[in-house]
């Protein structure tokens, strides 16, 4: 890893992968097939990227049920426990509608509403992903959606993996779709044969899917593109190298494009540190794509004081910080842009992928200088309530008419005016 001094330039962010002229044109071509052939289109283009050959899009009952047999069952625990953490935590999150009135009888207030549906994304491919799927459907589920759609890429033998489809079985999740790509963000969008249209889609995917989101927005809500993985650490002397090496390369196996950096007081720890995430890559299975990364997007920061090492985290905004300092806790309130903070040696970064209970859903490339992880509130949307009374209308319907004629909108005012002269 390269080691500099914060006089450097210091960055983390990576131009948003908008994809080539390509890639964007053979999105526009899917969304537009879809539209155009619902259910037809998803076949076709699922047995021509996929390999499957589906006779059916929608996952049975059957299929949720044998499942299991091929989960031990310690591993259906587990996915047990971190839903009730990740449920509890997004329970605490929850809005209530609220009105007040006035003395003068007004009545003001806001409404709460869930969204009707939401269509939540799941990687397929080589891998699985469980904690995608808690993490985007509980705080939906909280939220109170009405519907949840699920939808994924099936192998070549035209199953979804038993882990994705026990832990949607334990979620309750009911409507699941072998579908993926962009053709399933369309579907989603715009409405199949099969697949009815959602209000918002959530999930993470390839550039394909980010394309096709990004395509579709307007037309129905998204949660947000995200950009390659990213991990910050603030450490200083007491700070132990080889966890520190570890974190930093637990986000560096996700993406060659991923990040890892370290921001430290101490030279020393710098090169132990270093050091050390050498000696952890060479045993690593994923070492090209983490190696790859540490190369390219992986640098220590040296600061000369934790003043100057937290300016450096603010203005980086990272998308996972981890504080592993004396005092950590202490740090945290002078922590303005991150997307989650991870205190003291033992809250290491994937205790929050897989576990505690916040979302792991985060922003990234320093966009965590103005959103939130994905949450509750992610799957609402609120309604501002008025109920004038006579009497505030008759005190302060004059101003309102000057405001509005001071916009040059006549028929505001009058609007106001015929009120106020039918007493």
């Amino acid at each position: 890893m390269k080691i500099v001094n914060v006089g450097a330039n210091i960055s983390i962010k990576r131009d948003i992968d908008t994809g080539t002229e390509t890639q964007r044109a053979t999105v526009e071509a899917i969304i537009s097939q879809v539209k155009e052939q619902g259910d037809q289109a998803l076949f076709e283009l699922t047995k021509q990227f996929d390999g499957a050959d589906l006779k059916s899009l929608r996952v049975t009952e059957a299929e949720l049920e044998g499942a299991y047999a091929h989960i031990d069952d310690t591993l259906i625990e587990a996915l047990r426990e971190a839903i009730t953490n990740i449920r509890d935590f997004h329970e605490r999150q929850k809005r209530q509608s609220w009105l007040t009135t006035k003395e003068d009888g007004t009545i003001l207030g806001q409404k709460v509403t869930a969204l009707d549906a939401v269509g939540v994304y799941v990687p397929g491919g080589k891998a699985s992903y469980p904690s995608s799927i808690m993490m985007n459907v509980i705080p939906a589920q909280v939220a109170g959606v009405g519907r949840i759609v699920m939808v994924s890429p099936a192998g070549a033998d035209g199953n979804l993996p038993a882990s994705v489809l026990v832990t949607a079985k334990e979620l309750g999740v009911k409507e699941i779709y072998k579908v993926g790509g962009a053709q399933a963000v369309a579907a989603l969008a715009y409405g199949t044969e099969s697949i009815p249209a959602v209000d918002k889609i959530t999930g993470p995917g390839n550039i394909y899917v980010a394309l096709a989101k990004r395509a579709v927005f307007g037309k129905v809500d998204i949660d947000m593109i995200a950009g390659p993985s990213e991990i910050v650490v603030l450490a200083d002397k007491s700070a132990d190298p080889r966890y520190i090496a570890a974190d930093l390369l637990s986000q560096a196996e996700h993406d060659e494009q991923a990040s890892a950096v370290l921001v430290t007081t101490s030279k020393l720890l710098a090169e132990n540190v270093a050091k050390e995430v050498q000696e952890q890559l060479t045993t690593l299975p994923k070492r090209e794509i983490a190696g790859a990364s540490i190369r390219d997007y992986g640098v220590i920061y040296i600061a000369h004081d934790l003043v100057e090492a937290i300016d450096v985290i603010n203005e980086l905004a990272p998308e996972h910080l981890e504080l592993l300092t004396e005092e950590p806790m202490n740090l945290v309130g002078k922590i303005r842009h991150a997307g989650a903070i991870f205190v003291g040696p033992y809250s290491s970064e994937p205790v929050g992928d897989y576990f505690a209970g916040p979302n792991h859903v985060l922003p990234t490339n320093g966009t965590a200088r103005f959103s939130s992880p994905l949450n509750v509130d992610d799957f609402t949307k609120k309604s501002s309530i008025i109920a004038y009374s006579k009497q505030a209308l008759q005190e302060n319907g004059y101003i309102i008419s000057a405001l509005a004629r001071l916009e040059g909108l006549e028929a505001h005012a009058r609007a106001i005016d015929i009120r106020l002269e039918d007493k």
